[in-house]
């Protein structure tokens, strides 16, 4: 995390009610327009039938707490970064999702769990985002455990050989691991069976575990160098796996994008492309997300991934059949984003994910 937001708290001890309804009143137009908001525009918009010149005091005095700013030369004022996540924390108002749009994200993503694989219905995930939000929809997948289909050592000289991890998803991972001196063929088959009998069918972590357990039968049933090549294979298990980065999907980009973005504007925003298909960053916010256990709401440069930007980003984690954090989905937008609707779209959408990788176990 890069800057560490105020408590609410903080600010409402300070603002009395007037100065709080003019403070929502330019962020909705905000929200609403993209543009900044002018004291005649707030003036006309408050029901205490306040003088633009009155208005005027208030809004000085909110620019003085940090929470509006005049961008550029503009006469008006936006809320800041601060201002924002003051009105996310404390006077955001999330409504229920749309029937429609429930019904939708479920009919959507129930007819990809009839045919398709997990990462298929996150991918469907992501364009309903996508498409119900404006903005670029947004997938991180922890990458799971290898389930074990098969595990064999081939020699390769007479010090080492290779273990061939299969997993049942097609996936390979190759592991060197010492020879014991004077091990036979014989006895490398039979240290291939022995681990193969107790692999298959587990995950990398259940493996070294129902291996660890059986220790006393082992010296039972292997001689010792067949012993030794197994505690160098169960060893080699625990290595952590190669590819251990996160499955990252991300559906429309060109949402992100204008004709009328500055040139630096656009070359932020494609540097958190290009920083998202790096991975950079995204073990650490699928680890926040875990903490968290709900929707997030991230603006600009609270998150260190999306401050180059200047984006908002709302994610929300989803779960497994044994209701462990697998990932985050969500929506990345400009800071302009209607967070009211937003957040409970994400929310439902991340419950009905759980429910579907539930009944896939």
């Amino acid at each position: 995390m890069a800057d560490r937001p105020e408590p609410a708290e903080d600010f409402l001890a300070v603002l009395n009610s007037r100065s709080q309804d003019i403070f929502r009143k330019i962020v909705d137009r905000y929200l609403e327009t993209g543009m900044p908001v002018g004291s005649r525009d707030v003036s006309k918009m408050l029901e205490m039938g306040l003088s633009p010149a009155s208005v005027r005091n208030v809004m000085a005095d909110l620019e003085d707490l940090g929470l509006i700013a005049a961008p550029h030369t503009s006469a008006g004022r936006a809320p800041t970064q601060r201002g924002l996540r003051f009105f996310v924390d404390a006077m955001l108002e999330v409504g229920a999702i749309d029937e429609r749009e429930r019904t939708q994200i479920t009919r959507h993503i129930e007819d990809q769990a009839g045919q398709g694989q997990v990462e298929d219905i996150l991918t469907e995930a992501s364009s309903l985002l996508s498409g119900l939000s404006q903005g670029a929809g947004v997938v991180i997948a922890a990458k799971a455990d290898m389930v074990l289909k098969h595990i064999e050592f081939v020699r390769l000289d007479a010090t080492q050989a290779m273990a061939i991890l299969v997993g049942q998803d097609g996936q390979v991972e190759n592991r060197l691991l010492p020879l014991p001196p004077g091990l036979t063929a014989s006895a490398l088959t039979q240290a291939s069976n022995y681990l193969s009998h107790y692999v298959v069918g587990r995950t990398l972590a259940e493996a070294r575990k129902a291996l660890a357990a059986r220790r006393a039968e082992q010296r039972a049933e292997l001689d010792e160098l067949t012993q030794k090549l197994v505690d160098a294979g169960i060893a080699t298990l625990s290595q952590p796996s190669p590819a251990g980065h996160p499955t990252v999907i991300v559906r429309g980009r060109a949402n992100l994008i204008n004709e009328a973005m500055a040139s630096e504007d656009l070359m932020r925003i494609r540097q958190l492309f290009d920083e998202l298909e790096s991975k950079d960053g995204l073990l650490e916010l699928l680890g926040d997300a875990e903490r968290a256990q709900g929707v997030r709401i991230f603006i600009g440069s609270e998150n260190k991934l999306f401050s180059l930007s200047g984006s908002s980003v709302i994610l929300s984690p989803y779960k497994d059949a044994n209701e462990k954090i697998v990932g985050v989905l969500g929506v990345i937008g400009p800071t302009r984003l209607n967070y009211a609707r937003i957040v409970p779209v994400v929310d439902y959408t991340a419950n009905v994910i759980s429910a579907m990788m539930a009944r896939k176990a």
